[in-house]
């Protein structure tokens, strides 16, 4: 029993070597050969097809030559040959019987050549070929009857070249075509009947054409289709209904055209499908019936377009989705309140650079598993205190480059997870942020930007950080005065006189007087900041300059008394003019220095 299979495999060790010797001896000095029967020949000195290649010969790979014709006998006595390249090499030229000697042919690759056209019936002996693949050539026009008799074709690219208009009937017969790539051509319309013989298709790829509309019935009978890709093209308008036949549809592009409308239920009837792409097209509004039942799409995209509001019920039928991306849409100014609220998986939700300028206080109350929520980059001047109560799992929010002043102190009492980050707001810092700022200082392990966040407003406190404001400084919004225009009583280092001259009344009845607070007597007023900014004028001592410390307001000043500020301005004066002699004096006396050093080096 051990001879029987040691003869076994000394006969299988014999076999290979002898496939390795003969493979090596009839293997070009230009290409490699490989003992599993592929040759790969690259080199730019191959001119024509290698003449002499290793008997089982099944791959032959040939790439980067100056091969410009394939002839009528290059391709004879390749009896085992069944997948066939030549590309990025110049080809322009094929004989109309070129693959007559080769019909065993299961796949052919002519890309990236120069074929600006191709004879009629080229391919017609090939009725086993699988692939085939005549991308990134020059090709303008393709004849009526160019894939006459490959009853087993799966795999069809024509894309990237120069493809205007095709024949009504070009495809028909390809009944087993499962690919089919006319992308990135110049199609500006396609006849309605084109695809309608292709039963078996997959995947359907018409992006990055010039086409201006979708006829009627252009996809009927693509029952197996699951990828259609109608990206990057000038589409304008849809036809009602047009992909309704499409039930096994798992992936639709249709972003980067130029549609303003959609019709209603234009996307209903696929109930698998996991990618519908609308953005980038100037829609103005989308009918209040739109998306159809789509239980297994996990994400959704829709930002460039010129909407200013959406559909309440937009993605009521997307129950699974978990990735929301609704931003850079500079009209989007406001959200219905019930817009998420059949998302339950929903996880990334972006709103970032929209035009938001306020939030329903419920809009976020269903989004229990959101882990992050970009809000950056819109115009929110204010915030509802329990918008972000049920976001239990909230992990990263950013509100960055809004209007934002204030927020409540207890706005994310609930978020135990959170990072925020929120630099570029023009926070008031006056009193009315005191809570705020406490809980920033608590939580700045939360605050990512916490070094950022920064006033905007009063003027006295532009630059400070947020977090840097403490309690007693805050304090002084209630600091008792009486109810009298004349006098004030803020524990000053000094008082003012009770009477005003005629001149300077006005601009002390102009100073903004205090709002009585509810829970104090009438003699008592809560000083909003501006008043500090105020310089009050009146005869008898004049404030020049004014400070707050531990709730004390300094206020330095210097007596009015007209002889004093004679001799003050007398004493001015004489000091600037002694200043200028002096100036005057030491030009003078550098001057004769200069001159005496000249007089003493010309001695020498």
């Amino acid at each position: 029993m051990m001879g029987s299979h040691l003869t076994v495999k000394v006969r299988m060790l014999v076999f290979y070597m002898l496939t390795f010797f003969t493979c090596n001896a009839a293997c070009p000095s230009v290409c490699t050969c490989f003992i599993k029967g592929n040759v790969i020949c690259n080199n730019s000195a191959i001119t024509d097809m290698p003449k002499q290649l290793p008997l089982h010969t099944y791959t032959l790979k040939l790439s980067s030559t100056s091969m410009h014709v394939i002839n009528e006998g290059s391709l004879e006595n390749k009896t085992f040959l069944t997948r066939f390249s030549l590309i990025i090499s110049h080809l322009h030229d094929v004989h109309p019987r070129a693959f007559h000697a080769a019909p065993q042919l299961k796949s052919i690759q002519l890309s990236f050549n120069d074929l600006s056209s191709l004879p009629e019936r080229v391919f017609r002996p090939l009725i086993t070929l699988e692939q085939l693949h005549l991308n990134r050539n020059q090709l303008e026009s393709i004849p009526a009857r160019m894939f006459e008799g490959l009853v087993a074709l799966q795999d069809l690219d024509l894309s990237y070249n120069k493809l205007s208009s095709v024949a009504s009937g070009v495809f028909t017969g390809l009944t087993n075509l499962v690919i089919l790539n006319i992308g990135s051509n110049y199609f500006k319309t396609l006849p309605p009947a084109s695809f309608r013989s292709l039963i078996k298709l997959n995947l359907l790829n018409l992006h990055k054409n010039q086409l201006e509309r979708l006829e009627p019935g252009i996809f009927d009978g693509l029952v197996n289709l699951e990828y259609l890709l109608i990206y990057n093209n000038k589409i304008a308008t849809i036809p009602p209904k047009v992909f309704w036949p499409l039930r096994k549809l798992k992936n639709l592009t249709l972003s980067s055209n130029r549609l303003q409308f959609v019709p209603e239920r234009s996307f209903y009837n696929m109930p698998k499908l996991m990618k519908l792409t609308l953005y980038k097209n100037p829609l103005l509004e989308l009918p209040d019936e739109l998306m159809g039942h789509m239980p297994e799409m996990p994400g959704f995209y829709l930002h460039d377009t010129n909407l200013i509001t959406l559909p309440g019920n937009l993605f009521a039928n997307m129950s699974r989705l978990q990735v929301l991306k609704l931003h850079f849409n500079d009209r989007l100014r406001e959200l219905p309140p019930d817009l998420f609220c059949c998302l339950p998986e929903l996880k990334i939700l972006s709103l970032k650079s929209n035009n938001l300028q306020q939030l329903h206080p419920q809009l976020f109350s269903r989004l229990t598993k959101l882990n992050m929520l970009l809000l950056n980059n819109n115009s929110l001047k204010n915030l509802p205190q329990n918008i972000f109560e049920d976001l239990g799992q909230l992990a990263h929010l950013d509100l960055t480059e809004n209007h934002l002043k204030n927020l409540p102190k207890d706005i994310f009492k609930s978020n135990t997870l959170l990072t925020v980050v929120l630099r570029s707001n023009p926070w008031d810092c006056t009193c009315g942020i005191k809570g705020f700022a406490m809980w920033i200082r608590k939580n700045k392990h939360a605050v990512l930007d916490h070094e950022n966040v920064t006033c905007h407003s009063p003027k006295h406190r532009i630059f400070r950080t947020l977090h840097s404001l403490n309690d007693k400084e805050l304090n002084t919004c209630h600091i008792t005065v009486t109810p009298c225009c004349t006098q004030t009583q803020e524990h000053t280092t000094t008082s003012s006189s009770t009477t005003k001259p005629p001149a300077l009344e006005e601009a002390v009845l102009h100073q903004p007087r205090p709002s009585l607070r509810p829970d104090e007597t009438s003699s008592t007023y809560d000083i909003s900041a501006p008043f500090y900014d105020v310089l009050v004028i009146e005869q008898g001592i004049e404030f020049v300059h004014h400070n707050y410390h531990n709730a004390w307001v300094y206020v330095w000043f210097l007596p009015s008394n007209s002889a004093f500020t004679g001799i003050l301005m007398f004493s001015h004066i004489l000091l600037v003019a002694t200043d200028m002699i002096l100036v005057l004096c030491t030009m003078y006396g550098m001057y004769l220095l200069s001159k005496r050093v000249e007089e003493i080096k010309a001695q020498f």
